[in-house]
């Protein structure tokens, strides 16, 4: 086995689960595909979206429930402590000659009194019900479509990442090579000074040129190392792992992929969808405000068992409770409430307005990012063709520079400015090989095959 174990996407997940800190120097080996798996896996956003599916399915559920039979207890006890006093005229059958009050005074009430009850409630009609059952269901579609979008933000966080972690790594190599090219001229020319063949400025300008490149590659490295750890950030990765890229730009970039991409017309749009899905539930609330109009009926039963006693002990004697029980329909029937119903349904044909209109705005955005990011593609490659000619020539005029050098019939000083040249084409070419990606990665977006 080499000492480069290569983990598997299943594999990658359980380690970043229960692998200890002994484990933290373990390089992770990925693909793009599988960086993008994790990341589905992993991004903080993308759980949070599958969650926000599985509360979404929970309220509809909820929906139903309020349906079905709600059924409710009760129990109460209750201690007199001053029992209430009611007054009686003092004449008549009732009267107390002892009593000089015209009133007698007489307390109705007995000193403990506790009581066991049962309400069941049934909806038989609601409109509303109905309406908002369709309306969590709608709800839940919408949840599905967020979490596809989420998806997709993250899957072009991770792409473009990704992409940045490749031309960091090839523009590290081409510095190192430039590192090692340039030395090599140092060691030969500081050798010709010391001969007496060459002058001291020769091998200063040399020296400048290394210092130089040994200072951007410093800034490459570092750049390189930034650029993983978001990449690892994106994908969910714990920072403390490393990874390594096991593929190259060319092996993501066939020229056929890139030509078949272009010529693709593009599929649907998940944002279009969330915004026809808004516009069901708009509907639907339409429809709720207007079935608020109609009445409403509810069936109830009450079973219930109360009881009473001067002492405490004789308030649980089975012949000191006693049985009551209910069956009852209501019916609400809406007459007036402030014409607030009739200004709700002018909002929502206002909100179903409204999105129409970003419907037919979204349709046209999405033709014109297409055209934008088609057109921006094929622009970044010719660029790129271009400056990566001129790092080719750029290559060949430093070598011929070098070469008539060690011949002598060249300088110093044209080594030196076709170095810097040089070294100028290879950072256009690297700034439109990544501009060339990031506009591939858009143009996916815009054609909704961001996979």
């Amino acid at each position: 086995m080499s000492l480069k174990t290569r983990f598997s996407l299943l594999g990658a997940i359980l380690i970043c689960l229960f692998s200890r800190p002994t484990y933290a120097q373990e390089v992770l080996e990925l693909t793009l595909e599988e960086s993008v798996q994790y990341a589905l896996e992993n991004n903080a956003d993308a759980k949070n979206a599958l969650l926000e599916t599985f509360a979404s399915k929970a309220s509809v559920g909820e929906q139903v429930a309020q349906g079905l039979p709600q059924i409710n207890g009760t129990f109460d006890f209750t201690k007199n402590v001053a029992i209430p006093v009611m007054f009686l005229p003092n004449e008549g059958p009732f009267a107390d000659p002892d009593n000089p009050s015209d009133v007698l005074p007489v307390q109705f009430g007995v000193n403990y009194q506790s009581g066991l009850g049962v309400t069941v409630t049934q909806m038989i009609f609601d409109g509303s019900y109905f309406v908002g059952l369709k309306a969590a269901r709608t709800y839940r579609l919408l949840s599905e479509f967020d979490k596809e979008k989420t998806e997709n933000d993250v899957i072009e966080s991770v792409k473009k990442a990704f992409f940045t972690v490749l031309v960091n790594e090839e523009r590290k190599e081409l510095a190192e090579a430039n590192q090692a090219r340039i030395d090599s001229l140092y060691r030969e020319t500081e050798a010709l000074y010391e001969e007496g063949f060459a002058e001291k400025i020769d091998v200063s300008r040399i020296k400048v040129q290394l210092n130089n490149i040994e200072t951007e590659l410093d800034k490459i490295n570092a750049a390189t190392m930034i650029s993983k750890q978001l990449l690892k950030v994106q994908m969910g990765l714990p920072l403390e792992y490393e990874i390594e890229i096991t593929q190259t730009l060319r092996d993501l970039n066939k020229p056929e992929e890139i030509s078949s991409l272009l010529q693709n017309n593009g599929y649907r749009r998940v944002e279009m969808d969330q915004l026809k899905t808004n516009w069901e539930l708009v509907k639907l609330d339409l429809k709720n405000n207007t079935v608020q109009y109609l009445p409403s009926i509810d069936a109830n039963f009450t079973y219930q068992r109360n009881g009473a006693g001067q002492q405490f002990n004789t308030l649980w004697d089975g012949d000191n409770w006693f049985t009551g029980a209910f069956l009852g329909l209501s019916l609400k029937l809406p007459i007036f409430d402030g014409l607030a119903k009739s200004k709700r349904i002018q909002q929502n044909r206002i909100q179903l307005e409204q999105i129409e209109n970003q419907m037919v705005m979204l349709d046209d955005n999405i033709e014109v990012e297409r055209f934008q990011a088609r057109t921006t593609l094929q622009n970044n490659l010719r660029t790129l063709d271009v400056q990566r000619e001129n790092m080719e020539l750029a290559t060949e005029v430093y070598n011929i520079a070098r070469i008539k050098y060690q011949e002598g019939v060249g300088s110093n000083l044209e080594v030196v400015e076709a170095d810097s040249d040089l070294k100028e084409a290879e950072i256009n070419y690297y700034s439109a090989l990544y501009d060339a990606l990031i506009a591939k990665v858009d143009l996916e977006k815009a054609l909704g095959i961001l996979r």
